[in-house]
């Protein structure tokens, strides 16, 4: 597997999300969970993304428990703060997206003392004695606690060497081109956000990450599953897609299959053409998805499809293709 660099890290240009571990859309077993990230494992895959939102610590329970049995020099792990897991004032209810989670519900604090918490509390559900990449999760609301809080002590655990890589996980590009200008950050995870449906990183997001040298952890790929299949129950960023956007998502179905090819190999290749791109980041709740996601980054795309992809303006054009098309 091609591999890249991150900041001081060497890591495998395809990661391994692992939102589905933590049940997202759908509950999964820990044979599944176990099954997934041994496939991984077996394919190559050295990177390893999660947070303590993903089935509220269930999937850092589950990536620890496997990277525990691997060395810890050859992986690097990214998890997330401003999110603390604590127990609800009432009886847990079901969750709009984990789904057969228990116990803690998350909270969010983006301050200086909530991070140094998060990070103490991930590592003991992880089991492991260090985290590589610390991400800042979700700070939509919270931008000046995000700046003063969560980021003073990122860079603090960076300077002491406790961690390598700092940056920001979030579902929108604007507050990352913020946070790109006034912190010193490493990396910065983007889910959703420069996918064949949406190429919105490419207003401000990727051109000061070029010129910073921040690396692109591309999550959301398939946008929440309108990219893997249009055809039934269409989600788009976490929800039930519009009818407009099925109907490109459809388009693009149309043509990849008149040019033999399939539309998620489009949707990650088109992704990882990109120079931003440091690592895609993939998520899987089962061993066949894995197997799939590195298949669908091996499998040809004719040059022509790209061809009439540009001709047909159905990408920004300032997007580069594979292949030079």
């Amino acid at each position: 597997m091609q591999r890249s660099r991150l900041g001081s890290l060497d890591v495998t240009s395809i990661g391994l999300g692992t939102a589905p571990l933590g049940g997202l859309f759908a509950p999964v077993s820990d044979a599944d969970a176990a099954a997934t990230l041994a496939a991984g494992w077996s394919a190559g895959i050295r990177f390893y993304d999660t947070a303590p939102l993903y089935g509220f610590g269930l999937a850092e329970r589950r990536l620890g428990a496997f990277l525990r049995q691997q060395p810890r020099d050859s992986y690097a792990i990214s998890t997330k703060v401003g999110r603390l897991l604590r127990a609800p004032d009432g009886a847990a209810v079901e969750d709009e997206h984990y789904k057969g989670t228990q116990g803690e519900r998350p909270v969010f604090d983006f301050s200086y003392d909530g991070v140094m918490r998060s990070v103490e509390e991930s590592l003991v559900r992880l089991g492991l004695d260090r985290i590589d990449v610390l991400l800042v999760h979700d700070p939509d609301d919270h931008y000046d606690d995000a700046v003063t809080g969560a980021f003073r002590a990122l860079q603090r655990l960076r300077a002491e060497g406790t961690i390598k890589a700092i940056g920001a996980g979030m579902n929108q590009s604007e507050m990352l081109t913020r946070f790109a200008e006034a912190v010193p950050v490493d990396c910065f995870l983007l889910a959703g956000r420069y996918t064949l449906l949406d190429q919105g990183a490419l207003d401000a997001l990727f051109p000061v990450c070029r010129e910073r040298g921040i690396g692109i952890l591309l999550g959301g790929i398939y946008n929440s599953g309108i990219l893997a299949n249009p055809r039934t129950s269409a989600k788009f960023n976490y929800e039930d897609a519009d009818a407009a956007l099925v109907a490109r998502a459809l388009e693009l179905d149309e043509l990849c299959r008149r040019h033999g090819t399939e539309l998620k190999a489009a949707a990650l290749q088109f992704c990882m053409a990109h120079p931003a791109v440091t690592v895609a980041v993939m998520g899987a709740r089962n061993a066949d998805e894995v197997a799939d996601n590195i298949a669908m980054s091996e499998r040809t795309v004719p040059p022509t499809f790209w061809q009439e992809l540009r001709a047909r303006n159905l990408v920004d054009v300032r997007a580069p293709l594979p292949g030079g098309a």
